[in-house]
């Protein structure tokens, strides 16, 4: 089976994250960058079902030249080569343009299998799978706690508040998967090393037959108008009950909309 994982460096959510005063995008620049926590699961899923079932494991990112740290990360888990889509033009690109240029890259690999995470840690608007599988005019069985792969039929248990809910789709599809799938492994110093050698392959726009006005600022179907810094906590307001504590605490709570 001819996977691929759509891999998305984003900043280390645990470190302070800022966007550009210049042009509202997110400073990737500053930030020390990981790859996105949702998509190390999407890598081990992908690995578990090549262990299983055979074929190869393609890593698909998107981003600047400084995105090849986290490649090679995620190659060092054990998947086979990646192709690294880069051009200056995409910066400030919205996910409606970064849904076209990745299923145009999509589109050259003939994936059998397309699985990523369910949300982005800087985005999180949990549209990407829905918009690539439109495009590609494929099944989209998103946000699975389990996938199991049985031929060229999968089935899907998808998380829901309520519990889960069992699709099953044929492959060529889309998978999105949430952190409850499976736990993935450490590279190891082998896999490390590896890494360093397998395939990067590099696609501009001009490979992909898209045109820079489609994508970047240009192209972008949505943008940041402003942005502030949020606003430090502040100590809060303390009840002294004499005798009204729960009426001022009901009052606090109508104030706030709670009750």
């Amino acid at each position: 089976m001819n996977i691929v994982v759509l891999v998305k460096q984003v900043p280390d959510s645990g470190a302070d994250r800022n966007l550009r005063p210049d042009d509202n995008t997110v400073d990737r620049g500053s930030a020390n960058n990981v790859i996105n926590e949702m998509d190390e699961y999407a890598i081990e899923e992908a690995l578990k079902i090549k262990e299983a079932h055979g074929g190869e494991v393609t890593i698909l990112t998107m981003g600047p030249d400084r995105a090849t740290e986290s490649i090679r990360k995620a190659l060092s888990m054990g998947p086979d080569k990646a192709v690294h889509v880069v051009d200056d033009a995409l910066h400030g690109s919205c996910a409606v343009a970064t849904s076209k240029v990745l299923a145009a890259a999509l589109g050259q690999l003939n994936a059998d299998l397309v699985i990523c995470g369910a949300e982005s840690t800087d985005g999180r608007v949990q549209v990407m799978p829905h918009m690539i599988a439109e495009r590609l005019g494929v099944a989209a069985l998103t946000g699975a706690r389990k996938l199991t792969v049985d031929g060229a039929t999968l089935t899907v248990e998808r998380q829901t508040e309520e519990g889960y809910e069992v699709i099953t789709a044929s492959t060529p599809a889309v998978v999105s998967v949430w952190d409850t799938i499976n736990e993935p492994r450490y590279p190891s110093f082998k896999g490390i090393m590896a890494a360093k050698k397998k395939p990067v392959q590099t696609l501009s726009l001009g490979d992909l037959g898209v045109a820079p006005t489609e994508v970047g600022f240009d192209g972008a179907t949505s943008a940041v108008l402003e942005h502030t810094k949020r606003p430090p906590r502040s100590g809060g307001a303390k009840i002294t009950d004499e005798g009204e504590g729960g009426v001022k605490l009901v009052e606090f709570l109508a104030t706030e909309k709670f009750v």
